[in-house]
């Protein structure tokens, strides 16, 4: 009875990089699934490199390769061990899978801690695991499903740098997260999903372009000057209004071309009536701008939606 996605149409060029972003129940994991072959659409067609998923999922799976929402790791076995069993179930001889265990670890910072059981290991160290598992043999494709979810900012850090390495030797990433800076930093294109189908599709500076409400932002020194400073400002034509948060914050909303000139306006004002600014600077839209006009919600709020994350088999059109 739930209809995840609904009539989702993308096409992905080699060794680009595009972040899939939506609120929770939006349909993303859902998405990802039906790519990587983990469950069935019920209409639609999907090719990855030119192989349909439904014809030959094993032809593709041989091309790809998926770091889910949660670290996928034996905590009995080593980081070593985990590596190698991956390695030698995809063939590789016992040789070859030590070696290249051993050029995980060294890569994923992970050589001190590699004969430790991961159960032993912090959330951070098993998701660089995890994501190293995917990476034993160089995939085509690699899907990356909130990678980073839970991690610390320097872990996080980490992990895009990584990232940016895949993206550079030309790996094809599809990347699902719920940080919009994240996806910012890293994608080449990002794809906004909302209810089963794709409602924006742009680079980051696209999309918030798209948003509008560039504005020039004033934190006064003196929460007390925010009347006055509103009010001169107002008098020659810079209608300023007072934003939520601590403090005395003004914004002057400005044309996306205009934002040098009305900077300097609004320091030239407040500075004639001897108003002391604290900081005052031009902001664009962000990505959170992005998904509030585009969605009505944050990254971060369940739309309601139910059949995220491929539970049960919820009707899926690709």
């Amino acid at each position: 009875s739930t209809r995840a996605l609904a009539g989702v149409d993308l096409a992905v060029q080699p060794g680009e990089v595009v972040g899939l972003l939506g609120p929770n129940g939006a349909g993303k994991t859902t998405l990802v699934r039906i790519l990587a072959t983990l469950l069935r659409p019920t209409k639609g067609t999907v090719e990855i490199f030119g192989t349909d998923v439904v014809a030959a999922p094993d032809v593709v799976r041989e091309q790809i390769s998926l770091t889910g929402q949660y670290a996928a790791v034996d905590e009995l076995l080593s980081g070593r061990e985990n590596l190698m069993m991956f390695a030698e179930l995809l063939r590789l001889t016992p040789s070859d899978a030590r070696r290249r265990a051993d050029e995980l670890l060294e890569r994923f910072d992970l050589a001190d801690a590699a004969d430790r059981p991961a159960r032993q290991y912090s959330g951070g160290m098993r998701r660089r695991l995890d994501l190293a598992s995917s990476l034993v043999v160089a995939p085509r494709l690699l899907f990356l499903d909130e990678p980073t979810t839970g991690l610390d900012p320097r872990t996080r850090i980490g992990m895009w740098e990584v990232i940016r390495e895949l993206a550079a030797e030309g790996t094809t990433l599809l990347l699902t997260t719920q940080y919009l800076e994240e996806a910012d930093q890293l994608a080449d294109r990002i794809v906004v999903i909302d209810r089963g189908r794709i409602i924006a599709d742009g680079t980051g500076d696209e999309l918030k372009d798209r948003a509008g409400g560039a504005a020039v932002e004033v934190l006064l020194l003196h929460p007390a000057d925010c009347d006055r400073a509103t009010r001169v400002l107002g008098a020659v034509g810079l209608p300023a209004t007072t934003t939520e948060g601590p403090g005395a914050h003004l914004e002057v909303a400005i044309a996306a071309d205009d934002g040098l000139t009305v900077v300097q306006r609004v320091a030239a004002v407040l500075q004639s009536e001897e108003i002391a600014v604290k900081d005052l600077g031009l902001r664009r839209p962000t990505l959170d701008d992005v998904f509030l006009d585009l969605t009505g919600s944050s990254a971060t709020t369940d739309t309601g939606t139910p059949g995220d994350g491929g539970r049960g088999q919820p009707e899926a059109a690709a």
